[in-house]
Formats: structure tokens, C-alpha cells, sequence
């Protein structure tokens, strides 16, 4: 059973690494797909304690590369509960460059997904309330309505695009 409200810092996760030379590409910069799969194990986990439950992911809804990552550079994912909805969860995930000898950050990368939170039959379940609590949490919030409209308009496009592709694949057949 969850509480019915949470603050956004109460599953707020952070997870750093360094990039080696086996993470990187030709160019010397971080695969996207590496990219990709820490940002989905960082806001899987952020979802979970949000939650306390299991959850699967439901869609990656944008990752938007701001700048490289290249080689040696310290990486640190931020992720946060920015809205949530009966049992689904909104987590924005910030990537940030870390120059450990000057002490300064740098916004490499911006990604939100969704997940929803399952019982232990595996059926979605109810989550609790997301409340921010200072400007940047309450940007954050307040702007997710919007993000949620869009998801759900883009949703309905994926199944008219898959409904398009059966008709198709089934007359070729």
C-alpha cells in the first residue's frame, strides 16, 4: 500500500560513472545506446523507490543529446519523479558532465520516461502523489501535464502506424 503523496526528492537518484574507451565510439564520444541503457537502469530504480514496487518501463519518451560525452569525462544521472499518474510515473533523468578540478557541471543530456508501477501479479497498481517542493521541482511538475498530453497523442499515432503496418504486412502476404 503507498502513501497517497511523496516528495519529488523522496526517490531522487543519483548514479555516476566515468567513460572508458570501450564505452565510445569511433569519434571518441559515448555510444547513445550506452547512454540509453543508464538512463533506463537509473530511472527504473528511481521509479521503484517511488513506488515501492516493481515497475517495467512503459516508454522512453525523448532523449535529447545537448552536447558530447567524450572519453575520461565523469558522468553523473540524476533522476527524479516529476508526475504521476494512478500507477504510472513520469521520471525526468539529467546527464551531467563533471569536471572534478574545476568543480563545474555541464547539462550533456535530458531524458524522460514513463513507467508504471506493478503488484505482484504483475498488474499495474496505484502509486502515490507527487508533490514538488522549490521553483525547479515545481517547473518540473507543473509543465508535466503537457508531456502527458503529448505521450498519449504520440501513443495514438504508434497505433495507427501499427494498425497501418498489419493491413500492409497482411496483403503482401
Amino acid at each position: 500500500m503507498t502513501t497517497n503523496k511523496k516528495s519529488m526528492k523522496a526517490s531522487k537518484t543519483y548514479k555516476s560513472r566515468q567513460v572508458f574507451p570501450q564505452d565510445t565510439n569511433h569519434l571518441g564520444t559515448l555510444f547513445g545506446g550506452t547512454l540509453m541503457a543508464n538512463i533506463d537502469e537509473i530511472a527504473a530504480i528511481c521509479a521503484m523507490k517511488h513506488a515501492n514496487n516493481t515497475v517495467v518501463t512503459a516508454s522512453t519518451d525523448s532523449v535529447d543529446f545537448l552536447r558530447p560525452i567524450k572519453k575520461g569525462d565523469i558522468v553523473t544521472y540524476i533522476a527524479m519523479v516529476t508526475y504521476s499518474g494512478k500507477s504510472s510515473m513520469e521520471v525526468c533523468v539529467q546527464i551531467m558532465i563533471e569536471d572534478i578540478y574545476k568543480g563545474e557541471h555541464q547539462l550533456a543530456a535530458l531524458s524522460f520516461l514513463t513507467f508504471v508501477a506493478l503488484d505482484d501479479e504483475g498488474k499495474p497498481t496505484s502509486v502515490a502523489e507527487v508533490y514538488p517542493e522549490n521553483d525547479i521541482e515545481r517547473w518540473f511538475h507543473e509543465s508535466g501535464e503537457a508531456r502527458v498530453k503529448r505521450r498519449k497523442e504520440r501513443r495514438e499515432e504508434s497505433k495507427k502506424t501499427l494498425q497501418f503496418l498489419s493491413e500492409i504486412n497482411n496483403d503482401n502476404e
